[in-house]
């Protein structure tokens, strides 16, 4: 199906291709398009697909995102992660994240190893939710394995894991967070280590760390870009209870190349454990797209019909 629909549409353009992607979704197998739209319905935290297909002569893994889009390395395997996802959902990128591109470039990067984003190596990345900043952020964020020979594991956590006190959970269901755009988005003030104030003047939404359902909420946090409201002690434990509960409650996925994992973005945060890079072709890669149920609200927010949010 893929090499079929890259003859027809040479030029790869993913944002262009988008709805005819979808289309050809439905041809996929019926038993895979039944698991996916059942998974959906039930609403399960992580749903994973094995088995799908990686060119047998993979390039080397790209040094960064910026020499994967330039050489257009693993299309291929972009659309297939596409045909699947589109089952799930409808892909959207940002205007400020990789270049505004639908399907991301997940690899180590020299000189990126400490930092806040996924071009990081010895820096932990803390359980989070994709781009917790924005109301329109992903239902879903998926991920296709090209390469993972140190078997580095995607950690994650679910909501429904964990028992959150009730005087905790009273707080977290109230409008007493910031969240932040972390740093992977272009965005002015960029913040280090050095000017962490920095974060305070970025753009951001005031909402509740949990929402929705109150038998089975939804949750919504990055410990790295959420902060209480100034001088609110009690949310600011609450938000460190919460985060050190998910911690606990952590499990590791280590996908294979062949294997995707879509994480429901309301039910669950994800994050990565560390390792070393070697930067000879060999490293961890993946593909990384995000989905989103219903795309008229991102029209309803950007009042374009983009798939592209600023």
């Amino acid at each position: 199906m893929a090499d079929g629909f890259l003859a027809t549409h040479p030029n790869w353009a993913p944002l262009e291709y988008a709805d005819d992607i979808r289309v050809e979704a439905e041809r996929l197998p019926l038993g895979v398009r039944r698991f996916l739209v059942s998974s959906r319905a039930a609403e399960d935290a992580t749903i994973v697909l094995g088995n799908l297909p990686v060119d047998e002569n993979l390039v080397p893994t790209p040094p960064s995102w910026e020499i994967a889009e330039k050489e257009a390395a693993a299309v291929r395997e972009e659309l297939v992660l596409l045909l699947v996802g589109s089952v799930l959902g409808e892909p959207f990128g940002w205007v400020n994240q990789q270049n505004g591109r639908l399907v991301h470039d997940i690899c180590p990067s020299r000189g990126q190893e400490n930092s806040l984003t996924s071009a990081s190596s010895e820096q932990q990345l803390t359980l989070h939710t994709e781009d917790v900043f924005h109301s329109c952020r992903g239902d879903y964020v998926a991920l296709m394995c090209l390469r993972n020979p140190d078997a580095v594991g995607t950690t994650v956590a679910l909501v429904e894991s964990v028992e959150f006190p009730e005087p905790i959970r009273r707080i977290l269901h109230q409008d007493r967070f910031r969240f932040f755009p972390d740093d992977s988005h272009h965005v002015v003030p960029q913040h280090s280590v050095e000017r962490p104030s920095a974060l305070q003047d970025r753009p951001h939404e005031v909402a509740s760390v949990l929402f929705g359902p109150e038998g089975a909420p939804y949750l919504r946090i990055d410990a790295d870009f959420t902060e209480a409201l100034p001088g609110d002690a009690e949310a600011e434990a609450a938000l460190r209870e919460a985060a050190g509960l998910l911690a606990a409650a952590a499990q590791r996925v280590v996908l294979s190349p062949g294997d995707a994992v879509f994480i429901d973005n309301h039910r669950a945060v994800h994050g990565r454990d560390t390792f070393t890079p070697r930067y000879d072709g060999t490293d961890r890669w993946l593909k990384r797209t995000s989905l989103v149920r219903d795309l008229r609200r991102t029209y309803v927010r950007t009042k374009t019909r983009a798939r592209l949010l600023g």
